[in-house]
């Protein structure tokens, strides 16, 4: 990442970070949202106390890193490719690909920004709230906390090519609003936040745990909780690596392919 890059994420982390009533907002509802959850988690592992291999410590805090991680990944949309497609509806992304910064990288760049200041707002400070209210379970060690603070920017860059997609999306059709809808209905239920993907029954888990959403919240989580340990625990850098490649490279392809057709319908 060049300086340009460093300085791209620190003005969109200074962008969001003007909303402090948003944030505040935000917060409150996830801390609301938290405790409605523990208490339906809690009813359902008083009857099944070792549901999907989670006590119910592990189920209590999975619902508080899902609090955290909403805004963190973007689990519902929003972030620099919903700039980007406004632009592409507008018009005014022609201008982009004649600038000489690479746009790939620019909304990357942005959106790791905002995933930053989400992180450490509306992400640390429910967590803390739960700890608070809750008994939950914390990384086992050093190890641990560092591949979860791997896996974090990976969930993020995974999520953002897929968000890159939706948003590229309307160069093809009138307006990319239907395909956003349903790639947060995918997210939504795929990545663990309705439902852990742990209580998935045989084949949906099987399939689940492997599509690109899982990693938004189920590996993370499952490498805070010590569900994965030694190899897993690469196994699963090692699933979101392959996701955030193989994303970042269709976008690249994607766009190369857009810009084609701009440059075609100007000239």
């Amino acid at each position: 990442m060049t300086l340009l890059h460093v300085s791209i994420a620190g003005r969109a982390f200074r962008r969001y970070s003007t909303y402090t009533a948003a944030t505040l907002a935000g917060i409150f509802t996830n801390c609301v949202f938290g405790v409605i959850i523990c208490f339906v988690y809690t009813a359902v592992w008083d009857q099944r106390p070792h549901a999907g291999g989670y006590d119910v410590h592990d189920a209590l805090t999975y619902a508080w890193l899902g609090q955290a991680m909403i805004m963190t990944v973007a689990v519902w949309g929003g972030g620099s490719p919903d700039d980007l497609a406004e632009r592409i509806r507008s018009g005014d992304v022609a201008l982009d690909f004649y600038r000489p910064v690479g746009i790939l990288g620019w909304y990357v760049a942005a959106d790791l920004g905002r995933a930053l200041f989400h992180l450490l707002t509306r992400g640390i400070a429910p967590t803390i709230v739960g700890a608070i209210l809750f008994d939950l379970r914390w990384p086992a060690g050093p190890l641990t906390w560092l591949a979860v603070a791997a896996s974090i920017p990976l969930a993020v860059l995974v999520s953002f090519g897929l968000r890159f997609l939706v948003a590229m999306s309307g160069f093809w059709i009138l307006d990319s609003q239907g395909t956003k809808v349903l790639a947060a209905s995918a997210a939504v239920f795929f990545s663990g936040l309705t439902v852990p993907l742990v209580l998935f029954p045989g084949w949906l888990q099987n399939v689940a745990v492997v599509l690109p959403w899982a990693t938004f919240l189920q590996v993370p989580a499952d490498i805070w909780l010590g569900q994965r340990s030694g190899w897993e625990v690469l196994v699963g850098l090692a699933l979101q690596v392959f996701w955030a490649v193989a994303l970042l490279a269709l976008c690249a392809l994607v766009l190369r392919t857009a810009e084609r057709k701009v440059v075609v319908q100007g000239g």
